[in-house]
């Protein structure tokens, strides 16, 4: 089965209309999003049957080496893309319509949140949306409690500390701290002439 346009729309960061006829697709996808988490969030089941929960959720097979915790909360679904190795703790909020993308290795703390829908400023339209994707790349550490906003890239081996709230683009081989999230320092074991 193929995507609606209004999902590639999404991706594409593009204005979608509320109370567009397309609109319900999302919606739809939503109520079947919440049914398969109640499933992966609150029913017994093995290591293997809730990574075959989440496939569903995500729409593709989640890689065995990727560890989920339960409980996590999603408000879409299919546009959390998970890559090797990358572990995700307890109580994450993923507002993903926009696309959430972990890459390998990527750590997610508990209680973290990452958010990719914005809502417009017009009050005439304050019920549309636009969505940003957002970026975790490879062996990048996202702290307890952190909020990440649509848009944002978490550079490779960054850390971003726990309850931060990160409005910018986090450099590579960085660690910020803070509201808003400022460096703080270079990771350590990171050369200095990393880019980045």
């Amino acid at each position: 089965m193929t995507n609606p346009a209004i999902f590639e729309r999404a991706l594409s960061g593009e204005k979608l209309d509320f109370a567009g006829e397309d609109f319900q697709a999302i919606t739809e996808t939503v109520q079947h999003t919440q049914e398969l988490l109640k499933k992966f969030n609150y029913t017994d089941q093995t290591r293997e049957q809730r990574r075959a929960t989440l496939s569903q959720v995500v729409g593709y097979s989640v890689p065995e080496s990727a560890e989920i915790n339960a409980p996590i909360h999603s408000d879409f679904g299919p546009h959390i893309f998970i890559g090797e190795h990358v572990f995700v703790n307890q109580d994450v909020i993923f507002v993903d319509l926009g696309g959430i993308y972990l890459a390998e290795g990527a750590l997610i703390g508990p209680r973290a949140t990452l958010i990719t829908v914005n809502h417009l400023e017009d009050p005439a339209h304050r019920r549309d949306i636009r969505a940003q994707a957002i970026h975790i790349e490879k062996n990048a550490w996202v702290g307890a409690g952190a909020l990440i906003l649509p848009g944002i890239t978490v550079g490779e081996n960054a850390i971003v500390g726990a309850g931060a709230v990160v409005t910018k683009d986090v450099p590579a081989n960085m660690i910020v701290v803070g509201t808003p999230a400022k460096i703080l320092r270079r990771v350590k074991g990171t050369s200095t002439d990393d880019q980045g």
